[in-house]
């Protein structure tokens, strides 16, 4: 007889555990558990029947696996929380009966835990059981620096301490300063919720957002408990990430901090990186082990052979280079491979090339000064992570600047983000905005200076090349700025093409009669002004009613059509179309007083109606196949089928209006320079 199944002992009531079972059975608080669940990666989870799993009549909402919460009774973190609580009870019992002196020698024991030798709690065991190879750490990397960057530009309140925000920036800034050793920023993008940077590491893309530094208003309604318990883990995970990258690129860590200068706003200034001893012989050439023996030398007659060659291949240089080769064998020896889509519409591959101006070192021959309204923190990180140098700017923006000196004649680029200043000069002639710190008179632009604006520095970033000056002078009108995360389809909008190149032939056919409908109106308004002005001029009333009733005569009678087209059958429903076209056009006049708009007779407006005609067809035809084809499908691949129509008609209608919209600033902007 097998063994009876009693209920709540299989199945789903086995496999998950309500949270206050978990709670009562670890033996923490609540807030301990959602702290031990995020270090741990520990979430909730959804049984398949929550009437079973629960266990009770009560409806229970957070279940967790039975599992995962016997995995966290081996944590060592538990005896620290219990350890918490016992001094807890401690110190109000002290305060209860009245000890205030005890009471105040534990809780300050408790904060000074490097006094006592007790630290609270350490993460590292945490760190090293999440993320068993350092790959793993680095994918896990995009929402640390996210939370790091924002907590680091917050006000310090009740619920953020000074040292957290403290501690996020020097991490923070130690990271930025191994992308600029390490030369691994690839890409970066302005939007509207901060600034996006990607850096490669290993060959592992890492993506994050840093707010601009604007005053931060701190809200009641987010929970920064549950945000500092991130925090907390974030920043140990970035601290081990930091010293395993500084000690691959051979430096010390951590990095030498200066107070003083970061008091002064010195930032990225206030580090200095320093080279590891200890890793500085490991690039020399590696010694052979011998085994104690003595090392034995070359073969005589190898070591004679290895000498030939080397006195023929340098022989063979000397020769070569007194002689001309032939160009046709080296051009075909330098011509590299192109990237071809094997089939039409595939995806555009990047292709290579031979430029010497590497991505890494695009700024490298340029020396920038940053105005004092320029964001100096993005704009010193982005410009020496691809191998500037020399950036200077305004004293007021803190230290470890270049040069202060605006007219220092070294200077090759000026970052400006004002618009063209008209000051009003004052009687000695020397005019003052009270926007720089240096003596310049208004719009004064130093000789051999380019003068640009910061959106320039991220565009060339994302392209690879420094862009036209010219399109970027203060000012002006700044191209779009396109994000360099997006990668363009086929057949999608792209605002980078023309929009000649992109749109269908029926929209191109109703931006025509549009044009045409807006010159007939300005015409009609043209006429009008035109017979208000006869009018006017005129001796006598009757004249210009005698010229308007001849002018609505002549206008309003309609030559019909030929007797060649009245004879052919094939074209009669085209015949009944333009005469109610024609009768409705006499009634609008009729009321209007207008002159009647006469048929387009010309073989423009012929040919556009017939195009129309045409696509009409073909859009018919198209649709009718449609609906065969779909017939001969099964019910659940037609449904799939029309699911998929649904979201490529979705996606086509927005890049219709995308390209309507861009059709309409390309009108006014045309406007605007006639």
């Amino acid at each position: 007889m097998g063994r009876i199944k009693k209920k709540g002992e299989a199945g789903n009531a086995k496999n998950y555990v309500t949270r206050t079972q978990a709670v009562k059975k670890l033996q923490i608080s609540l807030p301990d558990f959602r702290k031990l669940c995020i270090w741990k990666g520990i979430f909730p989870r959804e049984p398949r029947n929550r009437k079973k799993a629960s266990k009770s009549s009560t409806a229970s909402t957070t279940f967790y696996y039975a599992k995962d919460i016997q995995f966290l009774l081996h944590e060592p973190l538990l005896q620290k929380f219990r350890e918490q609580k016992v001094l807890e009870k401690k110190i109000s019992r002290a305060l209860g009966r009245g000890d205030v002196g005890d009471a105040s020698r534990l809780e300050r024991n408790a904060s000074r835990p490097e006094k006592t030798g007790k630290p609270r709690y350490t993460l590292d065991h945490v760190i090293r059981d999440r993320y068993p190879t350092f790959v793993d750490a680095l994918r896990d990397l995009d929402d640390c620096l996210s939370m790091l960057f924002l907590f680091a530009n917050l006000p310090s309140t009740s619920t953020v301490p000074a040292k957290m925000i403290a501690r996020c920036e020097r991490l923070c800034l130690e990271f930025q300063h191994y992308l600029i050793v390490s030369q691994s920023l690839r890409k970066s993008f302005l939007s509207i919720k901060g600034i996006y940077y990607q850096a490669n590491i290993q060959g592992e893309d890492i993506l994050w957002l840093v707010p601009y530094k604007f005053n931060q208003r701190v809200v009641g309604d987010v929970d920064f408990r549950i945000m500092g318990t991130f925090v907390e883990f974030y920043m140990t995970l970035l601290g081990f990430v930091n010293f395993r990258l500084y000690t691959s690129a051979g430096l010390k860590y951590p990095p030498k901090f200066d107070q003083a200068k970061d008091d002064e706003a010195g930032e990225l200034g206030a580090f200095k990186l320093e080279g590891n001893l200890v890793t500085a012989p490991s690039a020399e050439a590696p010694a052979q082990l011998t085994n104690g023996e003595a090392e034995a030398a070359p073969d005589p007659k190898t070591q004679a052979e290895v000498n030939k060659l080397i006195r023929q291949m340098r022989e063979a240089d000397v020769d070569g280079d007194g002689v001309e080769t032939e160009p046709d064998k080296d051009d075909a020896t330098d011509a590299i491979d192109k990237f071809e889509p094997a089939a039409p519409g595939g995806d555009v591959l990047p292709q290579p090339s031979y430029s010497g101006n590497e991505p890494e070192s695009l700024f490298a021959n340029c020396t920038f000064y940053l105005s004092r309204e320029t964001p100096r923190q993005p704009l010193e990180f982005i410009l020496r992570a691809f191998g500037c140098k020399r950036i200077g700017w305004d004293s007021v923006l803190g230290e470890g600047a270049y040069t202060t000196n605006e007219r220092d004649p070294s200077i090759t680029h000026q970052i400006v983000d004002r618009p063209v200043i008209q000051a009003a000069m004052e009687e000695d002639g020397d005019g003052e905005d009270n926007q720089t710190s240096q003596k310049l008179a208004p719009n004064q632009r130093m000789p051999g200076r380019i003068y640009i604006q910061p959106q320039w520095v991220w565009d060339s970033v994302n392209d690879g090349e420094l862009k036209r000056p010219d399109l970027y002078v203060p000012g002006a009108q700044l191209p779009p700025h396109l994000s360099p995360f997006v990668q363009n389809t086929q057949g999608a909008y792209d605002p980078t093409i023309p929009l000649e190149e992109q749109q269908t032939e029926g929209e191109a056919l109703e931006d025509s009669d549009a044009e045409l409908d807006e010159d007939e109106v300005e015409a009609d308004e043209d006429d009008d002004l035109a017979v208000k002005r006869i009018e006017n001029g005129a001796a006598s009333m009757d004249i210009a009613q005698s010229d308007d009733e001849d002018g609505d005569g002549d206008n309003g009678s309609f030559g019909g059509f030929s007797d060649e087209e009245k004879g052919d059958a094939e074209e009669s429903e085209d015949e009944e179309q333009a005469a109610e076209l024609q009768y409705q056009r006499e009634l609008e006049a009729e009321l209007t007083g207008k002159p009647i708009k006469q048929a387009p007779s010309n073989p423009q407006s012929k040919a556009k109606a017939e195009a129309k005609k045409r696509l009409a067809k073909q859009a018919k035809e198209e649709a009718e196949e449609l609906e065969r084809a779909k017939g001969m499908l099964s019910k659940k691949k037609r449904k799939l089928f029309e699911q998929m129509q649904y979201t490529n008609n979705k996606k086509s209608a927005e890049d219709q209006k995308l390209r309507a919209k861009r059709r309409k600033l390309e009108k006014q902007k045309a406007k605007a320079k006639a």
